[in-house]
């Protein structure tokens, strides 16, 4: 008998019929027999309405943190009690908890706790019962009691936690796409799903733009080494394993293309080139708890460099007015940025040991037409910043250029993927 903790998004639970089909998929894995534990999101949508209430309630004025995640906790709330309701009219035994009922404790980071304990006693107790166990994603408590939550895409990280902890053999993510693909299969109708994945590549998609799992969530598995397999919550298959990479194992050299819309880049012009100088440019920004992705700094000449750097598109603003703000006591002579790009990236292990990889994803590109403005590498990873224009155009490019295309010509319909 094995231990598996499933956990399902807001997509699958989004209406009764949808919650009654997770109940059949939970009670034929109980009836396999399989020890089995639920994590749900909220219906899908659900947190948003709750989200919206609060800030006409506060007169669109950011609400208190500790009364939000009191608020947004009750999403999931409703649907751990529907779907034990569901399994119990099936005639499976089954308990439902709050992550403050299981005590999953977290820190008092309201919106983006992170968990530090879990107390899995009642669980292991209902589990020897012969019940299923459904629990609520996303929340957890701090020590002083108040209802805390993980930000979004939390459930995921849940339902690692709860599968580290009790150790399961395995950690299943139900979502609206059958597995990990080569690419978006909306942008390359043609991307293969993948058997298995490494967790150093699915970190490396998750932080470049692949929405599949939440980051924190497979930096989790990672660490306490769980078995991770996305499936499909509407079609049968294996959907893909996110594990461990395997001495010796032939690894393809390429294993997906990711891309990331929300970038943004500023660009300091004529700065002087002295020690210390990237320090001064990236000190405000740091301060501002603004994220810095991409960095390149120009060769000198003449005494002056130019500095150029990446972050979020929602932080853009931000960043570039506090740039500009010190642009005269930093010597520049001219700041600007550009919300027009989008980062392209290469992920995979398999090109540790082949030589010559980034010179075929610049001439695939450069075939297109397609400008590269910024170039960023790892041992794992290959990642370009161009015009936002040619985000499809070079997605698929570099898909052919690495054979990553389905050899069946199938076409995938995906209804949209789903973080939650």
């Amino acid at each position: 008998m094995a231990l598996i903790v499933q956990k399902y998004g807001g997509s699958s639970v989004a209406t009764v019929p949808r919650i009654e089909h997770v109940a059949r998929k939970a009670a034929a894995t109980r009836s396999a027999g399989n020890d089995i534990v639920v994590v749900l999101s909220a219906m899908k949508g659900e947190t948003d309405r709750l989200l919206a209430l609060a800030y006409e309630v506060s007169h669109s004025q950011c609400p208190a943190p500790r009364e939000l995640d009191m608020l947004l906790s009750t999403g999931e709330q409703v649907t751990i009690a529907l779907l034990t309701m569901a399994l119990e009219r099936l005639g499976v035994a089954a308990r439902c908890y709050t992550g403050a009922q299981v005590r999953i404790l977290t820190d008092s980071s309201h919106s983006k706790a992170r968990i530090l304990d879990i107390d899995e006693e009642h669980l292991v107790e209902d589990l020897k019962l012969g019940r299923i166990v459904v629990v609520a994603g996303f929340q957890g408590v701090d020590e002083t009691g108040a209802i805390t939550t993980l930000g979004r895409g939390g459930s995921d990280t849940t339902a690692v936690a709860l599968a580290a902890a009790l150790g399961a053999g395995e950690c299943q993510i139900f979502t609206d796409v059958d597995g990990v693909y080569t690419t978006d299969p909306r942008v390359v109708p043609t991307a293969r799903r993948l058997d298995r994945i490494t967790f150093e590549e699915m970190l490396e998609m998750a932080s470049l733009g692949s929405k599949v799992l939440q980051i924190r969530a497979v930096e989790f598995a990672g660490k306490y080494q769980v078995p991770l397999r996305v499936l499909s919550s509407f079609e049968e298959g294996p959907g893909t394993l996110i594990t461990y990479e395997v001495e010796g194992m032939e690894e393809p050299l390429i294993s997906s293309i990711a891309f990331n819309r929300d970038e943004a880049k500023l660009t300091i012009l004529g700065v002087p080139d002295r020690p210390g100088i990237a320090a001064q440019i990236l000190g405000p920004v740091s301060a501002a708890n603004i994220n810095v992705d991409m960095i390149v700094q120009n060769i000198s000449k003449e005494g002056l460099t130019d500095f150029t750097f990446t972050v979020h598109r929602s932080e853009y603003e931000r960043a570039l007015e506090l740039t500009q703000k010190h642009a005269q006591e930093l010597g520049a002579r001219e700041v600007f940025g550009d919300t027009d790009i989008v980062k392209l990236s290469l992920v995979g292990v398999g090109m540790r040991s082949h030589a010559a990889v980034a010179s075929r994803m610049f001439t695939a590109l450069a075939d297109e037409g397609i400008n590269i403005q910024m170039i960023s590498t790892s041992e794992i990873k290959i990642s370009v910043v161009v015009d936002e224009k040619y985000l499809e155009l070079g997605t698929r490019a570099l898909h052919r250029a690495f054979d990553l295309d389905d050899k069946d010509g199938r076409r995938v319909k995906v209804e949209g993927a789903e973080v939650g």
